[in-house]
């Protein structure tokens, strides 16, 4: 699955969000029952490569448990420490006055074929390398990369030993 921040600012190029993020991702992992296989958290959006299990809830429910608390503490945070900052993530909403993630429920796509989940792997891995973001995938410090390549943790601890289990 995909999501974006806020029209497509940079919000996760800061360490704290980002912090906030793994915690929101981890937190959720635990109250809704999914196995992360892969992730990358880029300046502007997320890949997460997920498997819900039996007794999941929807992955709009996951979506929402993930980002509605990186949401709040962000706007919290600005709104004590750097009020002006807030215009960046002002609407023409009456309702919602600050959105800190783009409106909707993002991309995702259900993955019922091995060769196609790692290629989905792949692509999440090689993100920053388009991007210019790292020379190598597992440069890159907010990624399953380098767990997946020689087992160096990352900010997330993935499910691997629940990784062909679908198949």
């Amino acid at each position: 699955m995909t999501f974006s921040c806020y029209k497509s600012r940079n919000f996760l190029s800061v360490e704290r969000t980002c912090r906030w993020l793994a915690e929101s991702i981890n937190a959720a992992r635990h109250k809704l029952d999914f196995s992360l296989w892969g992730y990358v958290f880029m300046p502007n959006h997320v890949h997460l490569l997920i498997r819900p299990c039996r007794n999941s809830r929807s992955i709009a429910n996951i979506l929402k448990t993930i980002k509605e608390p990186v949401g709040r503490k962000a706007i919290a945070y600005l709104n004590a420490n750097n009020p002006c900052a807030l215009a960046q993530l002002t609407t023409d909403q009456q309702y919602r006055r600050y959105r800190f993630w783009q409106k909707g429920g993002g991309y995702d796509r259900n993955v019922n074929r091995f060769e196609t989940l790692v290629e989905c792997l792949e692509y999440i891995h090689n993100n920053p390398v388009r991007k210019g973001l790292a020379e190598r995938p597992e440069q890159w410090l907010y990624s399953s990369a380098g767990e997946w390549l020689d087992g160096t943790p990352g900010p997330i601890r993935i499910d691997k030993e629940d990784w062909p289990a679908f198949i």
